[in-house]
């Protein structure tokens, strides 16, 4: 919001300096992001008329005007502009004057012609970025000899604010009026509003067919209005140093009225209506030409001002060029409404569209404030260009217009959140000189919110007010004191951080994905997934929460494969969601996902691509942090993951997640061209461990002993290991795999399987006889229940 310090103390006037102004303003709570002059610094100009007029006797270009500058005698200057005239009252720059950028007005001879001075344009005054086409024209009744600065009130400044989207009340000079007011404990006088007595009996008729998005709106009929008089030099700077250009004065009113009251106002040329005004969403495949020339199709959840033959506006938004007012113009329809902000939020970003109007729309209008505004427009219109208006009509859905709304502010909670008491009277004092109905409780205050504060709802907003304007800089300063004991650490749990160094130490790199995934993608991977769908998502392609962290680092993959990067290892933590949002389960995963050489490339390393049983080794090394033995794979099926290649991963008989590689008719759909392995773990399993116990070292020897068994080639080896700690007794420290073969000398349809057995007793040494019977129970067991020989 950028608006006149000037127009501003025309409300509200502190005795404050511009700065001390900004600075105030700023510790309200509204942002000031720039104070600056509204003109550049020039001097030696005056109001002058030129007098006379006449052709330059040696150039067709160049006039010899006598101009008198309220000095007593007249001028003699020599212009070039096209649209100098006598009569006119013009900027002069006398003989000594300085314009900016240090241009120095001295006594010179134009083609012969004394010339003593010059007749300034806007741009050589600094007053427009662009080069003027003529000189600037005053008003008539501009006094002859003032002093230019003066007359146009340029030692002014612009001030900037930087309002956050809640505080939509301030994006207006009424606004910021009463909120200086309130600081300085100053009365707001703003212009005298007044209902305009209708001349004529004709209205144009409104239909509202969404009294939910729409649930006020008026609109009254002008006849006769001059669309090329001209807009007052006031109007027209009030405008300019609030950032918005004059471009017709019906235009010029309704941006006017809009900075000064906060409520957007159209103008639509009558000859253009049919029929009636309907406010009505728009049908799908409606075209319309914007008053920028751009031409949109419309999306049926659009809302729209039309007539019967079709669109005239995007409601809050932007006009259309047919119904726009132009130089043509005679009667007008003048248009003041209260939009729902849900109705315009994200309208005008659809169509790549960021207006005034909807900027303001979005962040709530005063919905009573439509017909004060239309009656100011119409009182501003008659003034300049004339005119007869008509009555004011009105259609206005009441159960759908906010309705009144109370907050309760406790005098406790107050001086709890403040770390002060405040006098009662100030309290009530301040909400008051804010617009907002107070009435004393025994607690504290019950408090009426105006319409214009769409920000306040809850005790929490009553307390930002008071402090806000009793002063942030006046509450006191407390350091917190509270005893810092040392936390408890839970040994049996394992911390997230560890996990997450584990990964790094073993080559992987940490990535954080969106919660949101494409449907499209999430149902390659996981067809039979449920998960909520988002009522307004980002994307098209960020539009379903996700089941599984599969989806977020496969696009990671993608992401880098584009990029020539062919190692890829990355992991994820977070939280997966699953059901419907009345039954929602939210679960923390960790997943990760490798792709590409087992070795970074170099000369001595490993060229072999990465494989399942290395992804696996690092989810293994993970299970070493808590309790390894608590955790199984067993083969399974994944409509994501290879049939051949896939585990399900077990902790303590339960399912906790799956490993393996990426199914190759997921991939092709994906458009990936190379193989891809995924897991993805329960993070509260992951973080289960036991408490670190010590055990003694025996200091007698180990006894190891091999055995190959012959067992099915389906058999899995966990089986077996299974088995075989079941029979192995209490001295057995430690058992594993060292060899798995087929081929010559194994039947076909079998495997050998060859596993390391050690025992070690902590207070004597084993004899061969103990370990023999051992083994002979271990045999015969695997032989009974698996199937298993002894391979010779």
């Amino acid at each position: 919001m950028k608006f006149s310090e000037q127009w501003l103390r025309d409300w509200v006037s502190p005795a404050l300096s511009t700065q001390a102004l900004a600075d105030q303003i700023t510790m309200a709570g509204l942002e000031v992001d720039a104070v600056d002059p509204v003109a550049a610094s020039f001097s030696g100009v005056v109001v002058a008329q030129v007098v006379a007029k006449a052709p330059h006797p040696d150039a067709d270009k160049l006039n010899v005007c006598q101009v008198d500058d309220g000095s007593g005698e007249r001028v003699q200057v020599v212009c070039g502009a096209p649209n100098v005239a006598e009569g006119q009252r013009v900027a002069f720059a006398r003989v000594g004057a300085v314009l900016p950028g240090d241009f120095k007005i001295k006594k010179a001879k134009l083609r012969g012609v004394e010339s003593r001075g010059m007749i300034c344009s806007a741009s050589e005054l600094g007053l427009e970025e662009e080069t003027s086409e003529g000189i600037l024209e005053l008003p008539t009744d501009a006094p002859v000899g003032e002093g230019f600065r003066d007359f146009m009130g340029l030692d002014d400044h612009t001030i900037e604010v930087d309002l956050t989207p809640n505080r939509g009340d301030c994006l207006s000079l009424k606004g910021l009026a009463r909120e200086v007011g309130v600081l300085n404990r100053l009365a707001v006088e703003g212009p005298a509003l007044t209902a305009v007595a209708p001349v004529h009996d004709e209205s144009f008729p409104v239909r509202v067919e969404d009294g939910e998005r729409c649930p006020r709106y008026l609109g009254r009929l002008i006849k006769g209005v001059d669309v090329t008089a001209e807009t007052p030099l006031w109007m027209v700077e009030r405008l300019r140093r609030s950032g918005i250009r004059a471009i017709d004065p019906v235009v010029d009113v309704t941006n006017y009225v809009m900075l000064e009251l906060g409520q957007p106002l159209h103008a639509f040329d009558r000859a253009n209506l049919h029929g009636s005004v309907i406010v009505r969403l728009a049908r799908e495949g409606e075209r319309l030409v914007l008053l920028d020339g751009q031409e949109i199709t419309l999306e049926a959840e659009t809302l729209v001002i039309a007539d019967e033959r079709g669109p005239l506006a995007i409601a809050g938004v932007m006009g259309g060029e047919h119904s726009g007012v132009n130089a043509e113009t005679r009667d007008i329809f003048l248009e003041s409404a209260f939009f729902s902000p849900l109705a315009v939020a994200g309208q005008g970003r659809r169509y790549g569209l960021h207006t005034d109007a909807s900027h303001r729309f979005e962040r709530g209008v005063d919905p009573a404030l439509a017909r004060e505004a239309a009656e100011r427009a119409t009182a501003l219109l008659l003034e300049i260009t004339g005119g007869e208006p008509g009555p004011l009509t009105e259609v206005a859905s009441d159960a759908h217009l906010p309705g009144a709304r109370q907050a309760i502010l406790r005098a406790a909670r107050l001086e709890q959140a403040l770390g002060k008491a405040l006098p009662d009277d100030e309290v009530a004092e301040v909400l008051e000189r804010l617009g907002l109905g107070v009435t004393a409780t025994g607690e504290g205050w019950t408090v009426q919110v105006p319409t214009w504060r769409f920000d306040i709802a809850i005790e929490e907003d009553l307390i930002e007010e008071v402090a806000r304007i009793h002063g942030y800089n006046r509450l006191p300063v407390r350091r917190p004191q509270l005893r810092l004991a040392l936390r408890p650490a839970d040994e049996a749990h394992t911390p997230l951080g560890l996990l997450r160094r584990q990964m790094v130490a073993r080559g992987y790199q940490e990535a954080v994905t969106y919660s949101f995934v494409a449907p499209e993608l999430q149902q390659a991977l996981h067809p039979e997934a449920v998960s909520p769908a988002l009522a307004n998502p980002i994307s098209s392609d960020l539009s379903v929460m996700r089941a599984s962290l599969f989806p977020g680092l496969v696009r990671a993959l993608t992401h880098n494969l584009n990029r020539q990067q062919s190692r890829v290892r990355l992991f994820e933590t977070g939280l997966v969601f699953r059901g419907e949002l009345d039954h929602l389960h939210q679960l923390p995963m960790l997943g990760a996902l490798v792709c590409g050489p087992r070795e970074p490339e170099g000369w001595s390393g490993d060229k072999a691509a990465v494989d399942f049983f290395d992804l696996k080794g690092d989810l293994e090394s993970l299970f070493a942090l808590g309790e390894p033995e608590a955790w199984r794979f067993e083969p399974g099926e994944h409509p994501a993951l290879h049939p051949g290649q896939c585990a399900r991963i077990l902790h303590r008989g339960e399912e906790a997640g799956w490993i393996g590689t990426l199914h190759p008719a997921v991939r092709a759909k994906l458009g990936l061209k190379v193989d891809a392995l995924l897991f993805e773990v329960r993070l509260d399993a992951l973080t289960q461990g036991r408490v670190p116990a010590f055990t003694p070292l025996s200091r007698h020897p180990e006894v190891r002993r091999d055995l190959a068994f012959l067992v099915d080639a389906e058999l899995p080896v966990q089986s077996l290991l299974d088995t075989i700690r079941g029979q192995a007794g209490e001295w057995l420290v430690d058992s594993h795999l060292f060899d798995v073969y087929q081929g010559k000398g194994v039947p076909e349809g079998r495997k050998s399987v060859a596993l390391g057995l050690t025992w070690q007793h902590p207070s004597r040494t084993l004899n061969d006889e103990e370990i023999n019977q051992l083994v002979d129970a271990i045999v015969a067991e695997s032989h009974q229940h698996l199937g298993a020989e002894l391979r010779s």
